[in-house]
């Protein structure tokens, strides 16, 4: 298949001037990560078909309306739409509560625990707290790597490409973040646990 190796900016853009089926290329592209990002928020199949559609409507109406700011940053960007209507869902449904959206995607945004105490959300949002922080604190280069990583769940290939470096240098970036994690945490003895 040719289409396999044209840039998901090129799709985008091909899209918009009206070629139908580059959309369909990005959709068969990305769906099994998206697809499955939100299946593991969800865990219910029809819901995250729900989901995963909703996505793409919202990314349909998006590129239709030329709103969409190409950075080369395809998937993160649907990530984050997806991302979004998850959490959309949880408000709705009351299963989890408000809480004050960022760029990045949080790993607490999504847990539910029907059983945890004021003290313990309390704490958890403290330590998600503390842990931005200290993210906020590693240079760029390592911060994004591991903001990618971690928080939106692509691959190190994946990383690569979108930053534009090899493979070996986003390994590289994403173990100097977290030794420089580490080496905060055991300076100044920070305890994140609940």
């Amino acid at each position: 298949m040719a289409n396999v190796h044209i840039p998901d900016a090129l799709l985008v853009k091909n899209y918009v001037a009206g070629d139908e089926s580059a959309l369909a290329t990005l959709i068969n592209r990305h769906q099994s990560k998206i697809y499955g990002f939100i299946f593991s928020k969800i865990s219910d199949r029809d819901l995250t078909d729900d989901i995963f559609q909703d996505t793409f409507i919202k990314v349909i109406k998006t590129l239709k309306s030329n709103s969409y700011n190409e950075e080369g940053k395809f998937l993160p960007w649907v990530m984050r739409i997806a991302h979004n209507l998850i959490i959309d869902h949880f408000r709705k449904n009351k299963k989890m509560p408000m809480f004050r959206e960022t760029e990045e995607f949080s790993i607490f945004s999504i847990m539910t625990d029907n059983s945890m105490t004021i003290e313990n959300r309390m704490i958890t949002d403290q330590v998600e707290k503390d842990l931005k922080k200290l993210i906020e604190e590693l240079p760029e280069d390592q911060k994004e790597v591991l903001v990618m990583r971690i928080y939106q769940d692509l691959s190190f290939k994946e990383i690569s490409e979108l930053t534009g470096v090899s493979i070996n240098t986003a390994l590289g970036r994403m173990r100097y973040a977290l030794m420089n994690l580490r080496k905060v945490i055991d300076k100044h003895q920070i305890i994140l646990t609940n």
